[in-house]
């Protein structure tokens, strides 16, 4: 009996030594803390260290996406019922319920992951608390109605903008990755601003209608300015093409009548005459009465009472 007891105190000191051994996963990053100070950072494999004591190994998970929920709390019996958590005062005296989820990692260089392992139990209280804050910030400087309208896709972006410098400032070694965010009026008023958004959505989609029917009458002007203009310009072409080619017809006619004019004086006279006869043939063709008056000539000329209608009594 008394042999095996010998060999307690080296079992215990070797379970002691053992203390120091620690796996480290595939998907995890440790550090190894001695006295306080960071000596190590090994990656996956089994590490062999001093024991507990002197050595503090914290193993983290980098791959992992955390995820903190801040804001509105349905829930909030810890709060006084005057002031609920996550109930913030907009710029028009008004007071809504945001909530926000906030998605973080780790971020990917030695001194982060030693902030975060240094830090790791006040990061989710910090973010949560710098994001509320900037939530207070934006709703204080905007009306309900815009808070309400525009908080889904705005809020997000201006607590993401904030939270960064403030995180590099607090040294708490992550990076924000998303944020989200529900808003919502009070219980007490819920059904008089769902009433007004209703209304709203209502005046939007008619604007949207009217946009929409403004942009098809539009284009049918369009349309029909296009056509206009191109059977104008098809017009104008035709009647240039056809006044370029009466105009060369004429001065070709011209030049022939002076060529003939150079060798026979009356011409003019066949020219005329031959005018006429194109004349009086056009005539006939289309109905009209053509006879000689040669009949109707006095010693005063042309008689013209002869085509008079007789007066009517």
């Amino acid at each position: 009996m008394s042999r095996r007891l010998r060999y307690v105190p080296l079992l215990g000191l070797l379970a002691y030594l053992a203390t120091g051994l620690a796996q480290v996963r595939p998907d995890e990053r440790a550090v190894v803390r001695r006295f306080g100070q960071v000596v190590a950072r090994p990656g996956p494999g089994l590490w062999v260290g001093l024991p507990w004591g002197i050595d503090r190994l914290d193993r983290v998970s980098v791959r992992s996406v955390r995820q903190i929920k801040a804001g509105f709390v349905a829930d909030s019996s810890i709060d006084s019922p005057g002031n609920p958590t996550g109930q913030y005062l907009t710029g028009d005296q008004n007071l809504v319920n945001v909530q926000l989820t906030i998605d973080y990692a780790i971020g990917e260089t030695d001194a982060d992951l030693d902030a975060y392992v240094i830090q790791r139990d006040l990061a989710d209280a910090i973010l949560a608390r710098e994001s509320e804050a900037a939530a207070a910030e934006w709703a204080g400087g905007r009306t309900v109605d815009e808070v309400l309208l525009t908080g889904t896709a705005a809020l997000p972006a201006w607590i993401m903008e904030r939270l960064e410098p403030r995180i590099a400032e607090l040294k708490l070694g992550v990076r924000v990755q998303r944020v989200a965010a529900t808003l919502a009026p009070p219980e007490e008023v819920r059904a008089a601003f769902e009433q007004v958004s209703q209304a709203q959505t209502g005046i939007r989609t008619r604007e949207y209608q009217a946009r929409q029917e403004s942009d098809m009458r539009m284009r049918q002007a369009e349309a029909l300015r296009y056509k206009w203009e191109q059977e104008a310009t098809v017009f104008k072409s035709g009647q240039l093409q056809q006044a370029r080619a009466e105009a060369a017809e004429f001065k070709l006619q011209l030049d022939a009548f002076r060529e003939l004019k150079a060798t026979n004086p009356d011409a003019l006279a066949a020219l005329w005459w031959n005018e006429m006869r194109t004349t009086l043939v056009g005539l006939k063709a289309r109905g009209g009465r053509v006879e000689p008056l040669d009949a109707h000539l006095g010693k005063d000329g042309l008689d013209v009472t002869q085509f008079l209608n007789p007066k009517r009594r």
